[in-house]
């Protein structure tokens, strides 16, 4: 789902031939074709350091920055380009007599194009036991210098700081005969300031986290950011938001993860809510390490199974609640096969998610032209933004996970060993259903399943109430998960009343006692996890 600048045709107004270019990039990716592409045109070639060897190599005629500066490049290479004959060559105005007069008097040579790209900071801030020094020495100077000199003078000059660009660039040149309009020559000079603005934010970022600034570079591990820097570009415009009459576009954070960064391979174009839908339903499938599936409607499961494969785990998910499951969106938490693909086309989703699919489920979904099949690279989301008038909530993801070790019997019955697996299923399941959440499931040949679903209910005992109404699956002997404690023994009383046996709850009312009490006059088994998974939208 990237988006990747397309050729565009821009309007023949305002031409400005490109007589000379300086090149000066980390990433080469294309530099070699494009650099051919401008000699063919007759550009004058100017570069720095690898750059220029790379254009040598490649048998192209390039000159040094320091052949154009008469001043060589030092301080390894923190010295090259902050030279007046460098941004006076940019920054001169075409056409301005003052100006003219300047860089006639002190040599200097015009520059029509700049090709930059910077250093890769994030990526080698990132580095596990990167070296304090390291950081700091991949901060770029020169060339955010270069390209915001370039983007002020649009007007003469174009700048170039993305690879995906070469290919526009390339067919404009080629059909007006080696020069760019001034709608290509803004569209640049954007794309330029923010190109700096993200670089200059994942500096403050990075920086502002370090802890000790000597030696190893020691991040600090659990703060909160002091300033959250949201710079993230335009991926796609959506047809509309959650609904008709809102505008909606993605964008994506440059990690090329996640929902957001995951590749389409077949259907309709993802709407708003598909992402929303398909982004829940990978949190929750996720959580487990065995073949998993969830079916996830309006972000809360209306069913979710483990299983030997995975499409046994698909008929039990789908089992628990058929008719909220069509029109649904689906989650897999492991590579999706010919069979399981076979038995998901015999109901109408949304869209499916999951790591992979095989040759063969591609082709038995191909029928269904407007499913949309996403595949996707998992991320490992930190931060939570949520947007309130006025301002950002951020909070750190809710990443709590709970063994048996971590559970309390409070309850007279210990859970049984079968109780006791069903207790943990439901509780992962509970953590991604909307708040007031009650969830009643089973373990049944080894794996688990839910029976019925409360969401999003005003009182603790409605959810309870509602997820009982919502079961097609018998009751009988299930257990029932609580995001939150019970504050009265009514909600424990009308779980045992549908037909559970035990219940996993996180415990911590100034009730426990009454509730402890009702869960032992009715035989209840009741844990708790000491940790609530409160979600609110």
């Amino acid at each position: 789902m990237t988006l990747h600048n397309a050729a565009v045709s821009a309007p023949v107004v305002d031409l400005r031939p490109v007589r000379r270019a300086l090149l000066s990039v980390t990433d080469k990716t294309g530099l070699v074709e494009f650099a051919r592409t401008l000699a063919s045109h007759g550009v004058d070639l100017v570069s720095t350091g690898g750059t220029a060897k790379a254009l040598r190599d490649a048998g192209l005629p390039v000159r040094d920055i320091s052949d154009l500066t008469g001043f060589p490049e030092m301080l390894d290479g923190r010295v090259k380009t902050l030279h007046p004959k460098v941004h006076g060559g940019i920054l001169h105005v075409r056409g301005n007599a003052e100006h003219e007069a300047s860089v006639e008097e002190h040599a200097i040579e015009p520059i029509d194009m700049v090709v930059v790209n910077l250093y890769a900071f994030e990526k080698t801030s990132q580095k596990p036991g990167v070296a304090f020094a390291e950081v700091i020495e991949n901060i770029d100077i020169g060339g955010p210098s270069m390209v915001r000199s370039a983007a002020k003078n649009f007007s003469d000059v174009a700048i170039v700081t993305s690879v995906a660009d070469y290919a526009a660039l390339t067919e404009e040149l080629a059909a007006n005969k080696g020069s760019l309009s001034r709608a290509t020559r803004w569209r640049l000079a954007k794309q330029a300031f923010a190109v700096t603005a993200a670089y200059d934010a994942g500096i403050a970022s990075a920086l502002e986290s370090i802890e000790a600034p000597e030696g190893k570079a020691v991040f600090k591990a659990d703060e909160l950011p002091e300033t959250v820097r949201v710079i993230d570009p335009l991926a796609q415009t959506l047809r509309y938001g959650e609904n008709p009459h809102q505008k909606a576009a993605l964008y994506v954070d440059g990690s090329g993860k996640g929902v957001a960064a995951a590749e389409q391979l077949q259907g309709k174009e993802l709407s708003f809510n598909n992402l929303v839908d398909l982004d829940a339903c990978w949190e929750l499938v996720s959580e487990f390490d065995e073949p998993a599936v969830v079916i996830i409607k309006h972000t809360n499961p209306c069913g979710a199974s483990t299983g030997a494969s995975v499409v046994e785990a698909y008929k039990r998910a789908l089992e628990a609640d058929p008719v909220s499951a069509f029109g649904g969106v689906i989650g897999v938490n492991r590579e999706v096969d010919g069979a399981a693909a076979e038995e998901i086309a015999k109901l109408f989703v949304e869209a499916i998610v999951a790591p992979s699919f095989t040759a063969d489920a591609l082709a038995r979904f191909g029928a269904k032209k407007n499913l949309r099949l996403v595949k996707i690279d998992p991320a490992d989301t930190k931060r939570v933004l949520k947007q309130v008038s006025g301002g950002l909530l951020v909070q750190d993801a809710d990443r709590q996970k709970i063994t048996e070790a971590d559970l309390k019997v409070a309850t007279e019955r210990k859970p049984t060993a079968e109780e006791l697996r069903a207790l943990l299923f439901a509780w992962r399941v509970c953590k991604h259903v909307k708040s007031n959440a009650i969830v009643y499931a089973r373990f049944a040949d080894g794996h688990g399943q839910t029976v019925g679903v409360g969401a999003g209910q005003m009182s603790r005992v409605d959810a309870a109430k509602f997820g009982a109404m919502k079961a097609i699956l018998p009751l009988a002997g299930t257990v029932a998960a609580s995001d939150a404690y019970f504050p009265f023994p009514d909600g424990l009383e009308t779980i045992a009343a549908a037909g559970a046996t035990a219940v996993i709850q996180p415990g911590g009312s100034v009730n426990d006692p009454k509730v402890i009490e009702a869960a032992n006059r009715l035989g209840i088994a009741m844990v708790f996890t000491g940790i609530r998974h409160f979600r609110h939208g």
